[in-house]
């Protein structure tokens, strides 16, 4: 467990390729449900490559880092709905997100040879 040491860049990493996820997502949302113009695809093509080269800089077997990543994204995610779309997450929004936290933690804090 000696990355537990790098615990906080980790959280970081989670968190910025969530962020490029969900931008990525999201602006395409914007043009085609919204009409918002179609240039905003180019952006969002960038942040959809950034969040998969995100997603090799961390240190673990990519398939557990998926899978915990998820845990991390259900957060942000959430934090995206207060934050801009303006929606406050409600007490069963919250549950979820701490379930989703604690299956990330059991995936990434498994003691493992």
């Amino acid at each position: 467990m000696e990355w537990l040491s790098g615990l906080p860049r980790m959280a970081g990493l989670f968190v910025l390729t969530a962020v490029m996820e969900i931008v990525g997502c999201y602006l395409p949302w914007l043009v085609l449900r919204e009409g918002k113009p179609w240039w905003l695809l180019l952006p969002a093509a960038g942040a959809l490559a950034l969040f998969a080269w995100l997603l090799t800089l961390h240190p673990a077997a990519a398939g557990r880092i998926y899978a915990a990543y998820g845990g991390v994204y259900v957060t942000v995610a959430l934090g995206w709905l207060w934050l801009v779309d303006g929606i406050r997450p409600d007490r069963w929004d919250a549950l979820g997100c701490s379930l989703a936290l604690a299956g990330m933690l059991v995936i990434m804090l498994a003691p493992r040879a």
